[in-house]
């Protein structure tokens, strides 16, 4: 993607499962999760912000949309981080999602494991999480505002959250 395309007027823009996007200045990035997490990474002097919306953990060779998958999608985000000149140094996350819709136990525990994969990676690649709403058995709406890095967090019956 070459920077210069990024629109820099108010936008709203919605981020599909399995999906990533790239935003600056206005832009606001939103998505809807169960299971899946939302991904956030900024970079504020460049008021740039992606969003991943993840659906799974490990890719295990599978070819898919990098989005999909934890292990793909995070060097995506950084490739596309890479390519809008934002240095690696001055990048933060913001988390949010992998609910446990299933339930706290059994098999089917895919918000567990897509927020230990997606923090597991993170670390691994030095990006530190800023903050996080991550877990417990609700969906939630995220929206990424790319100017400021906040991500603001709606869960049905709470209150708005701001990270």
């Amino acid at each position: 993607m070459v920077f210069s395309t990024v629109l820099k007027t108010k936008t709203d823009k919605h981020v599909g499962m399995g999906q990533i996007a790239l935003g600056c200045g206005p832009t606001h990035l939103t998505a809807v999760l169960g299971s899946c997490v939302a991904v956030a990474l900024h970079g504020a002097k460049q008021e740039i912000g992606v969003l991943g919306h993840v659906i799974l953990a490990h890719s295990s060779g599978r070819n898919s949309p990098p989005g999909k998958f934890a292990d793909t999608a995070i060097p995506e985000m950084l490739r596309m981080m890479d390519n809008a000149n934002v240095p690696r140094g001055e990048i933060v996350a913001r988390l949010a999602g992998g609910a446990n819709i299933f339930g706290r136990s059994g098999p089917l525990q895919i918000g567990d494991a897509n927020i230990e994969a997606v923090t597991q990676l993170l670390k691994d690649v030095g990006i530190p999480v800023k903050a996080q709403d991550v877990g417990g058995s609700k969906g939630r709406r995220v929206s990424l505002d790319c100017q400021t890095g906040s991500l603001t967090i709606e869960m049905a019956g709470n209150p708005a959250r701001v990270l």
